[in-house]
């Protein structure tokens, strides 16, 4: 009876865990506004998305109230190019991409109810480049023959209809993933104290860990590819989208590791236990 209560807890146990790793990494990493821009920070370096963002960002300029001549437009234009493809060189550039991260953030994992309402409720993520676009205003102004004027928000709808409904769900669901991870921990303790043989559930854990760190890398990879699958029609969007889900990979990664060495270790133990107290002698029960 024992034995059978150990196996099933180190099932439960590793079957808790396969959730609430993926869990935990999503809730920290996507869902709380930190951890997305830590994550995507890096993303506003790359040369390819930054290109695109800075032609979307000066298309989305306007003079304000003030009606520029067209020999007047046909030269502040090009400063405005010249500008936005030097964003990343600007002062106050990493702030400004953090702001912008913050905006889309809130805006993609809002309650739909509170959405402004030229915002698009069915669209997964929103990108909210205005910091990045007052970033290069503030710039030419300096040099512009008339004051430009700054947009307040400058919106890019990055994914397809209807996905609004995963982001409520990955909200919902991820912040449990430490709950279930307690849980995870509790089953492997009572599988321990309810082994006869306290090596196989060492050795099974670890085995186990080791199979879900393979599930972990596989289910990642179906994923990204699952997003990239997905088109939108929107440069921008789909440099985002494919930089993005390179980041998320990469970030994911050291926690498969860890349950990679976690696994192996655990095993080893499990497999140096047996083979100590198979040479520990009989105990001498007398004539």
């Amino acid at each position: 009876m024992r034995t059978f209560v150990s196996a099933v807890a180190v099932l439960i146990g590793l079957a808790m865990a396969a959730v609430a790793v993926p869990a935990m990494w999503v809730d920290r990493n996507i869902v709380q506004e930190d951890g997305f821009v830590a994550l995507t920070a890096p993303l506003g370096k790359d040369p390819a998305f930054q290109k695109r963002l800075a032609t979307a960002a000066v298309n989305s300029i306007g003079f304000g109230d003030q009606q520029l001549p067209d020999a007047l437009a046909n030269v502040v234009k090009p400063i405005l190019e010249d500008a936005a493809q030097s964003m990343t060189s600007m002062p106050g550039y990493s702030d400004a991409w953090a702001e912008t991260l913050r905006r889309s953030h809130r805006l993609s994992f809002a309650d739909p109810r509170t959405l402004p309402a030229d915002v698009d409720g069915a669209t997964s993520l929103t990108l909210d480049v205005a910091p990045l676009v007052g970033l290069v205003v503030k710039r030419v102004s300096e040099s512009s023959p008339m004051p430009l004027k700054a947009p307040e928000t400058v919106r890019i709808g990055i994914g397809q209809s209807n996905q609004r409904q995963l982001i409520e769900r990955v909200s919902a669901y991820a912040p449990m993933g430490s709950a279930v991870a307690v849980g995870s921990a509790i089953a492997f303790v009572l599988a321990f104290v309810a082994a006869r043989r306290k090596w196989t559930v060492l050795a099974g854990t670890g085995l186990g860990a080791l199979v879900l760190a393979a599930v972990w890398k596989f289910g990642a990879d179906a994923v990204g590819q699952a997003v990239l699958g997905t088109r939108s029609g929107n440069d921008v969007a789909e440099t985002f989208k494919s930089e993005f889900v390179a980041a998320s990979l990469a970030g994911f990664g050291p926690w498969i590791v860890v349950a990679l060495v976690a696994g192996a270790f655990l095993l080893v133990a499990g497999i140096v236990l047996r083979v100590v107290s198979s040479r520990r002698p009989a105990p001498n029960t007398g004539p």
